[in-house]
């Protein structure tokens, strides 16, 4: 099964968190390889390393990528991990999710980090308001893609992606949300608030962590 169908753009939220003077990045589902080649535009002396499940994805990535491995990030053996070591950034974009134990990897991924090392990944909002709103009408059924990605293994809120960052070694030191021109949300979020009013917890911080539908990070090893 496909993850996530190839295409041939990039997340322009994540390029500005890579650090410009890596060396040796590695971007986990690259798919095509659209984000190699816009970060390998700005540091050519980059080598930049695609891991990617999808066969047909990894090939067409090698144009982009200075070299591109198939396979599970999860299942990979250690002789052939030990040889992206040590690296200064790892990227996860919208792949965290699809994981079935990211707290392993984000370890191990620590593990090759060179001083000063981090990590830069993109994770939908399990709190956004459209998810809620499912929920509250009962109307949850998995799709092809979005925030209910029927491959969507893991889920993460705002508060729960810091703990998750923390608990494998890591500190998020810049990012932010990802926020689009949703014309539903304004009234949604009015019942947010209310329900978070009435649990007793801060109405405008449930609203603000319900807005973005995906969150992008840095985190530095610590």
């Amino acid at each position: 099964m496909k993850n996530t169908p190839i295409h041939d753009d990039f997340n322009k939220s994540l390029l500005p968190l890579i650090p410009e003077d890596a060396s040796r990045v590695i971007e986990v589902g690259c798919s095509s390889g659209a984000l190699a080649r816009a970060f390998l535009a700005i540091n050519r002396q980059c080598e930049y390393i695609g891991i990617e499940v999808d066969s047909d994805c990894a090939e067409v990535a090698k144009k982009n990528c200075t070299k591109v491995l198939v396979g599970n990030i999860e299942d990979m053996e250690e002789r052939v991990f030990r040889t992206l070591c040590p690296s200064d950034c790892w990227i996860f974009g919208d792949v965290l999710e699809h994981l079935y134990d990211p707290w392993s990897v984000l370890r191990r991924v620590k593990s090759s980090l060179r001083q000063g090392g981090s990590v830069v990944a993109c994770i939908p909002n399990a709190q956004h308001w459209s998810v809620q709103a499912r929920l509250n009408v009962g109307s949850f059924h998995y799709e092809d893609s979005g925030l209910l990605d029927r491959t969507h293994i893991r889920w993460f809120t705002r508060v729960t992606m810091f703990e998750l960052f923390k608990s494998s070694g890591f500190e998020i030191v810049a990012g932010g949300g990802r926020i689009f021109d949703e014309p539903q949300r304004a009234s949604a979020l009015e019942g947010v608030r209310a329900l978070a009013k009435a649990l007793g917890a801060d109405p405008d911080m449930a609203a603000n962590d319900a807005t973005p539908l995906q969150w992008v990070v840095r985190a530095v090893s610590v």
